[in-house]
């Protein structure tokens, strides 16, 4: 977990560092976070605890001593096996309860902490919006202890209909504010400032009048008296799929799905009646046609058109150009409709996988913690090594090889290349017939490939070789 929460600090850094943040509120910040990374730790931490485990007793010669007895390894693995399920059990109860409270915990206090301090939610290079004010802001670099100067600013600000009618530009700029008072100043430097004016009469818009205007120093006044009132730990209305336990998955999964149905049903409806083409209804002519019709009568009572060309020559000639430039348009609007609307629906299938990812992840965790034991248990036993050397090299691999197979899976499965449902249990699919392996090697007291020490087999095919080479010499 210590691992962990260091990489958790220079995740943040930039969010965190520099922010005239209190330690208080940065070691909350920590203390929500860590529930969220049980996912990484507690398998990894199963699977090395019972690889070191079962490694000195391996090495010490416990498991001779037990077989000596009548204790087989099952029967020494008994008590343990019990505590793994009842661990999986609340690997479980934290995935569905305390990590999706801690999500929201983590969410709220970014997004209020970038309220409260406004220094903080300016990201250089990109425009970003000011909490409380009809405005965007762009700056090339900041510098300060408090992030307080700004060089190149860019600052876009939108009138009451929310349109962007001012853009101000200046080469330097400075973030003044004080405890005592609600108003932070932005004070600018050598910059020009642009505004279009919107007037009332129809012919005066069509001259589009606008004022323009150089300044050496201009002073904006961002009023955060609603900011300071900002608690950092506000609760927000946004639910994103990591903040839902099994029972809200559950219900939001069938609305995504019945959604998106009725989006894709009513976006096809649109395009069948763009392209002049309907759907068969239900009660249709063709319904009334006696059974003794042959066939090459239905095909004439349904089209009497045989192509298309019959249909062109109906029409005089300088019509026909008209006619197939309209049509070549209409294709091409329809097709520009489908790549649009396909990115839609691109969005809204993401999010629905991501809601059967997050389902099932909940569940996969606890299998996991059973999984990774039946793994690093009887491995342990086979190689026969304690310490903290081969046996964390071993669990430090297989960790890997288990989070990035379910890294590599989940992203496939966010964009829609497999299944949801296999990409959240793909790791623990991979890893069972490892683990069954293992514990029957185990259990016949057989090494790890083979009969015998997998390495040691190796070493001696090679002393064959060179003996055999020396003979023939």
């Amino acid at each position: 977990m210590v691992i962990f929460i260091f990489q958790t600090v220079w995740l943040f850094i930039d969010d965190l560092a520099g922010k005239d943040l209190d330690i208080w509120i940065i070691g909350k910040f920590l203390l929500y976070y860590m529930p969220t990374l049980i996912d990484k730790v507690l398998p990894l931490t199963v699977l090395l605890a019972s690889l070191l485990t079962f490694g000195t007793f391996a090495e010490n010669y416990e498991f001779a001593a037990m077989k000596a007895s009548g204790v087989s390894l099952q029967k020494a693995m008994r008590s343990i096996i019990v505590f793994v399920l009842f661990l999986g059990v609340g690997a479980f109860f934290l995935a569905n309860n305390i990590i999706p409270s801690s999500e929201q915990k983590i969410f709220n206090m970014r997004r209020n902490i970038a309220k409260v301090k406004p220094a903080a939610v300016i990201v250089e290079g990109v425009f970003s919006d000011i909490e409380g004010t009809q405005m965007n802001m762009k700056v090339a670099k900041k510098s300060g202890d408090k992030d307080q100067y700004l060089e190149d600013v860019i600052i876009h600000q939108k009138s009451e209909s929310k349109v962007n009618t001012t853009v101000i530009k200046s080469k330097r700029g400075e973030l003044i504010s004080s405890e005592a008072s609600d108003l932070i100043q932005l004070v600018l430097y050598d910059g020009y400032y642009y505004e279009e004016i919107q007037p009332k009469s129809p012919k005066n818009r069509e001259k589009r009048p606008f004022t323009r205007s150089r300044f050496e120093t201009y002073v904006k006044n961002i009023d955060v008296s609603e900011l300071n009132n900002q608690d950092i730990e506000a609760e927000s209305d946004i639910m994103t799929d990591k903040m839902k336990n099994v029972i809200r998955l559950t219900k939001d999964i069938d609305s995504l799905k019945d959604n998106n149905l009725r989006q894709v049903r009513a976006f096809s409806k649109n395009i069948y009646t763009r392209m002049g083409a309907f759907p068969l209804k239900k009660e249709d002519s063709l319904k009334k046609v006696p059974l003794k019709t042959s066939l090459e009568d239905l095909a004439i009572k349904i089209d009497t058109t045989a192509n298309t060309d019959d249909l062109v020559s109906l029409l005089p000639q300088w019509q026909r150009s008209q006619m197939l430039s309209n049509a070549k348009n209409s294709v091409i609007n329809i097709l520009n409709s489908v790549n649009g609307k396909r990115e839609e629906l691109e969005k809204r299938y993401e999010i629905y996988n991501r809601h059967i990812l997050s389902l099932h992840k909940k569940f996969a965790l606890a299998f996991a913690c059973v999984i990774l034991f039946f793994v690093g248990a009887p491995l342990g036993a086979i190689i026969r090594k304690g310490g903290l050397g081969l046996p964390m090299v071993i669990a430090i691999i297989l960790f890997l090889t288990y989070y990035f197979i379910g890294v590599f899976a989940e992203n496939s499965a966010k964009k829609g290349g497999i299944n949801p449902v296999l990409g959240a249990w793909l790791s623990m699919i991979i890893m069972m017939p490892l683990g069954i392996y293992l514990t029957k090697r185990a259990t016949a007291d057989r090494g790890l490939m083979g009969d015998g020490n997998f390495i040691q087999r190796i070493t001696e095919f090679f002393k064959f070789r060179k003996k055999k080479t020396a003979n023939a010499k």
